[in-house]
C-alpha cells in the first residue's frame, strides 16, 4: 500500500482532525482531515487490480476441466484479503476522525462502511454519498460543504 500526505493549507496534519471525509473505490482512498488550521489529505493506494475474471475455456466451446483454473471462492478469498487490508489502512487514518463522510462511485463505500461497523466505529460515520471521480480539491471542498467548514482566509498587511 503506497500512501501520500499532502497539504492543502498549513496545519497540524491528520491528527488534530476531529472529523473529515474519505472519497473511496477500490484502488484508491483520498482521505481529508479538517482542523482549525485548515485541511489535510492523504492518498492511499490499494495494491488490488481489477477484480480477477475466470480464465480458460467456455462452457460454450467445449469441455471444461475444473483443475485447470483456480476456484472462484479461492480468487474471491485473495480479493477480499487485499481489500480488507487496505480499508484497514484508511480505517488507520481515520482513527481520530469523530464524524466521517464517506464518497464514492462503488461498492467499496458500502465495504468501507460496513468494516466500519463491524469494528464498532460505524456510530462515527454521518453519511455515505456516492460521487463519481473527483479531484483532490474537490473532495476537500465537498468535505468543508458537509461540514459547513469555511476555508481559512488568507490575512492581507
Amino acid at each position: 500500500m503506497n500512501t501520500k500526505s499532502v497539504a492543502i493549507e498549513p496545519q497540524i496534519g491528520l491528527h488534530g482532525a476531529s472529523r473529515g471525509g474519505v472519497w473511496i473505490d477500490h484502488r484508491k482512498a483520498v482521505i481529508v482531515g479538517l482542523t482549525p488550521h485548515g485541511a489535510r489529505t492523504q492518498e492511499i493506494l490499494s495494491d488490488v487490480q481489477k477484480h480477477p475474471e475466470r480464465g480458460g475455456d467456455s462452457p460454450l466451446k467445449g469441455a471444461y476441466e475444473a483443475r485447470q483454473v483456480p476456484a472462484d471462492d479461492r480468487r474471491q478469498f485473495a480479493l477480499t484479503g487485499e481489500l480488507n487490508g487496505f480499508y484497514d489502512a484508511v480505517i488507520a487514518a481515520i482513527g481520530e476522525f469523530g464524524r466521517v463522510l464517506i464518497l464514492g462511485p462503488g461498492e467499496a463505500k458500502g465495504e468501507l462502511q460496513a468494516r466500519l461497523v463491524h469494528r464498532k466505529l460505524g456510530d462515527r460515520v454521518v453519511a455515505v454519498e456516492t460521487e463519481d471521480k473527483l479531484s483532490d480539491p474537490q473532495i476537500v471542498a465537498k468535505v468543508r460543504s458537509h461540514f459547513g467548514v469555511e476555508p481559512p482566509r488568507l490575512q492581507t498587511r
